[in-house]
């Protein structure tokens, strides 16, 4: 008879759970203003990283183009973004943040840095560069595509 499986005990599950509590704690937050992690990371992408094709966004979350465009017309309609022709060639679209947009992302951006603040506080310095150094270890050869996460 094979060995039982630990489940509670594997690295795989611990690293699920505690990802799960953290997105669903900071998501939790994001609803409370308006926004999804999606619209959040968009908003990111657009506002601070300065990207205005749908396609460089799509990358820059990690995401599909068809994923991206849903989500800009919905952000589009609520307020958060803009979407115009490009202006040398009609076939581009050119996404720009809107003062709303701008004010949401601030907000989201506070809660971000409150829920990791809320986790780091369980660990030492030390501890949390143990931490970075050993999910660097174990993302070593991993591709970083998260498509549909």
């Amino acid at each position: 008879m094979t060995r039982p499986y630990a489940l509670h005990h594997s690295i795989g599950y611990q690293l699920t759970l505690t990802s799960r509590i953290n997105e669903r704690r900071f998501e939790k937050r994001l609803a409370a203003i308006g926004l999804s992690r999606l619209k959040w990371c968009i908003l990111l992408a657009v506002a601070q990283e300065g990207l205005k094709n749908p396609s460089d966004i799509a990358d820059f979350v990690g995401i599909d183009r068809t994923a991206t465009s849903r989500a800009l017309r919905q952000m589009e309609a609520s307020g958060l973004v803009t979407r115009q022709n490009g202006k040398g060639d009609r076939r581009m679209t050119v996404v720009m943040p809107t003062e709303q947009g701008l004010a949401q992302l601030t907000e989201a951006t506070e809660q971000a840095r409150r829920n990791a603040r809320y986790f780091a506080t369980k660990l030492s310095e030390r501890e949390q560069d143990e931490l970075r150094n050993i999910l660097g270890k174990l993302m070593e050869g991993e591709t970083r595509d998260v498509s549909g996460l």
